[in-house]
């Protein structure tokens, strides 16, 4: 009966994937191409005079709207009136991407066993996340797909690590925070969860080629002994541990 009851209780949840570096590791090929694509979109933007700006300048603003807005492409719609579509557009051009794409083999059959709804929720835009998740073969366990498009809150493009997205999202699902699971690479969204009253599990795995999103500017060696977070409610390297900590996880 106990055992019947956890699995009923399991089955309410709502488990909200990040995609990069959470399901495949986007560090590996695709995160270099991302960076090179939006730094040569970055010189042409702030080059004057037809000429592009230097890279030391490139790389110093495209890290510094990373920090102050999580996203950097929110910097450049602000500063520089950029369409997001021409800014997704050439930041994920690949001569082939599935040649650049690495991940854990038998992560699908993971998904499926896993109790529960579950959502994926990228900052990437849909055609690439798209194309990612069919080449991983996960597409049919996601209920829904929400990319970088469809995060507008009152008008306004609220990607994560916004609180306002996350609220909005469990809102439309109808669940309660306590039955939300996210699943992130992302401390800074893993945080904004937490406040929301969410679960939240980390992700550990592929931080190596990106720095930036442990928050804590160690090195891909520190992460293993780097003490879990307080808004952090599991910490794994990869997401095939879950089901050792669905009892921490339950409501």
């Amino acid at each position: 009966m106990h055992d019947m009851g956890f699995f009923l209780l399991m089955k309410k949840l709502l488990w909200i994937f990040d995609l990069d570096n959470t399901l495949h590791d986007a560090s590996h090929g695709i995160y270099p191409a991302i960076t090179a694509n939006m730094n040569a979109f970055l010189a042409e933007v702030l080059g004057q005079g037809g000429k592009p700006t230097d890279a030391a300048t490139v790389n110093a603003v495209r890290l510094d709207y990373w920090r102050r807005y999580g996203a950097t492409l929110l910097g450049m719609i602000k500063h520089h009136n950029i369409r997001m579509e021409a800014f997704l557009h050439a930041a994920h051009q690949f001569d082939d991407l599935r040649t650049l794409i690495r991940a854990e083999r038998g992560v699908q059959h993971f998904l499926k066993r896993l109790p529960g709804r579950k959502i994926l929720l990228t900052n990437a835009p849909r055609r690439y996340s798209r194309d990612i998740v069919r080449h991983l073969g996960l597409h049919r366990h996601f209920a829904r797909h929400l990319p970088i498009e469809s995060m507008h809150v009152h008008r306004s493009l609220r990607p994560k690590p916004s609180r306002l997205l996350l609220r909005k999202l469990l809102a439309r699902e109808k669940v309660h925070p306590r039955h939300a699971v996210l699943i992130e690479d992302t401390v800074k969204t893993l945080k904004a969860a937490k406040s929301l009253g969410m679960r939240t599990v980390w992700v550990t795995q592929y931080l190596g080629g990106n720095p930036l999103d442990t928050a804590q500017s160690v090195s891909f060696a520190q992460l293993p002994h780097i003490n879990r977070p307080a808004y952090v409610d599991v910490k794994v390297k990869s997401v095939r541990q879950l089901a050792t900590y669905l009892g921490r996880l339950r409501s």
